[in-house]
């Protein structure tokens, strides 16, 4: 990787991969709301302080797909999606605690993504699932590979949506390691924590176009950052940077889609951006890498079309 890459990846990975910073906190109203009227879904039945379920689809499906949003989104972000698969499908779509109007519950403090994951796999053994495919966007592909490595037999297939194994890398030099980017998470997870109301809604409009090019699309992602909760946001995103799940993909068995869009910074290039997800999931033997082009951070909002046959064919 050349010198200059660090610092372009580092502003590439702001505009791009994070995913929606938290954009305020304490507004529960819009999943009341949610709670309380009729969506056609319904909730599981499963006691967990990391996150709740919504689940869609016949009575006699296929198969079942559980879809895990990024960092401060809500299951509203695969409401396409789903809509093409509830028909054959059983959709699960997860809702993380203290994100998009939930309460922080058990993420009120300390690591998220680990514990989520874990927890997902709780609720695979329980639900008696049967290999389910996992689909995660961003932080959610983060908690997707964490899930697949770590209860390999639980997962069907993986799909990863726009996010790396070690987020780190764009924060240091060649050769970072979780410890030497530790005190840039922290500095980070200091800022994001204390940030005023004001400069979360700045820091979120300017996020939020470099996120999703479609402007129609954008409400809602809005929306849901403005009820996400600050500090589970920002240790959500400092157990990001310091998490290498690198050493980890050989463990995981189950058939794996990368999709991607080319880095959203200068000098960025569609070539570079292929090198950099070749290397970095240079563990994962068979994986299948795909770049999506004329589209931003949020794929399923950006095309949704070329996201949905992808899905299907991934699920084929």
């Amino acid at each position: 990787m050349k010198p200059v890459l660090p610092a372009l990846l580092s502003a590439a990975l702001a505009a791009t991969v994070l995913s929606a910073p938290a954009w305020a906190q304490d507004a529960h109203g819009a999943h009341t709301t949610e709670m309380n009227s009729d969506h056609g879904h319904h909730h599981a039945n499963f006691d967990s302080g990391r996150f709740h379920v919504r689940i869609d689809g016949p009575e006699q499906p296929q198969g079942d797909v559980i879809l895990i949003p990024g960092l401060s989104s809500s299951p509203h972000v695969w409401d396409m999606l789903t809509e093409e698969l509830k028909g054959r499908y059983r959709v699960h779509r997860i809702h993380v605690q203290g994100f998009a109007g939930a309460p922080a519950k058990d993420n009120a403090t300390g690591p998220v993504s680990a514990p989520v994951a874990e927890d997902i796999a709780r609720y695979i053994q329980e639900q008696g699932l049967e290999k389910p495919a996992v689909i995660g966007h961003s932080m959610g592909g983060t908690i997707g590979m964490m899930l697949a490595a770590r209860h390999p037999d639980a997962v069907g297939k993986l799909m990863v949506v726009d996010m790396i194994p070690f987020m780190g890398a764009m924060f240091g030099p060649p050769g970072a390691t979780p410890e030497s980017v530790a005190p840039t998470a922290e500095m980070i997870y200091q800022g994001m924590s204390s940030a005023s109301r004001e400069e979360w809604l700045a820091q979120s409009g300017a996020s939020i176009t470099g996120m999703i090019n479609t402007e129609a699309r954008r409400a809602g992602p809005l929306e849901d950052g403005a009820n996400t909760d600050q500090k589970v946001a920002a240790s959500a995103m400092r157990e990001l940077v310091v998490t290498d799940l690198r050493p980890e993909l050989d463990e995981i068995t189950a058939p794996t889609t990368v999709l991607y869009v080319t880095f959203n910074a200068p000098g960025m290039t569609p070539e570079v951006t292929d090198g950099i997800y070749r290397a970095s999931f240079a563990n994962l033997s068979g994986a299948t890498l795909k770049r999506i082009d004329d589209s931003a951070h949020f794929i399923m909002l950006d095309q949704p079309e070329v996201f949905a046959a992808e899905v299907n064919a991934f699920l084929e």
